[in-house]
């Protein structure tokens, strides 16, 4: 009976930690869809793997492998495709509505930004992650974590109009 206390939990953490790591994984998908299959193939490797499901660095970090691997897969496809997916209506749109201006402003303003950077402040902002975790995720320190965190936010301040 002990290992459906620990599938409860272990469902009970994935429904919460589940949208910021879809976010996440959008970085590198082409759809939800993808986003999800990506965030369900790493919840699954990580709980076959007996990690601690509050371990959200190294979550993040199978979430990021996962979706690299994809990326891998269908590297040959998307070539070929590349071609049609010419057409506007096919971009792959924000994970949130548009209401106004401002919030327009600021999605053209974070697709400016380095991947570097723009996974950094997604992963911080988005999903409160600790510089130590996202550290943990991207393989990198956490001044490095912090420095590109600092490095969006001003840039951010830089090409979003006054108001």
């Amino acid at each position: 009976m002990e290992n459906v206390a620990t599938d409860e939990n272990w469902k009970t953490r994935f429904a919460q930690l589940a949208p910021g790591l879809v976010l996440f994984a959008r970085q590198w998908t082409r759809s939800a869809a993808d986003a999800e299959d990506v965030v369900q193939e790493a919840f699954v490797k990580f709980w076959r793997r007996n990690h601690d499901v509050n371990n959200r660095g190294l979550l993040y970090a199978t979430v990021r492998s996962v979706a690299l691997d994809l990326l891998r897969r269908d590297s040959r496809r998307a070539r070929r495709e590349a071609a049609a997916l010419s057409d506007a209506d096919q971009l792959v749109q924000p994970a949130f509505d548009i209401e106004d201006d401002s919030q327009r402003a600021l999605v053209a303003a974070i697709d400016l930004l380095p991947d570097e950077q723009r996974e950094v402040l997604v992963m911080k902002i988005w999903n409160e992650l600790t510089f130590a975790e996202i550290a943990d995720a991207l393989g990198i320190s956490q001044n490095t974590a912090a420095s590109r965190y600092r490095y969006a936010l001003t840039a951010l301040k830089k090409n979003l109009p006054s108001s």
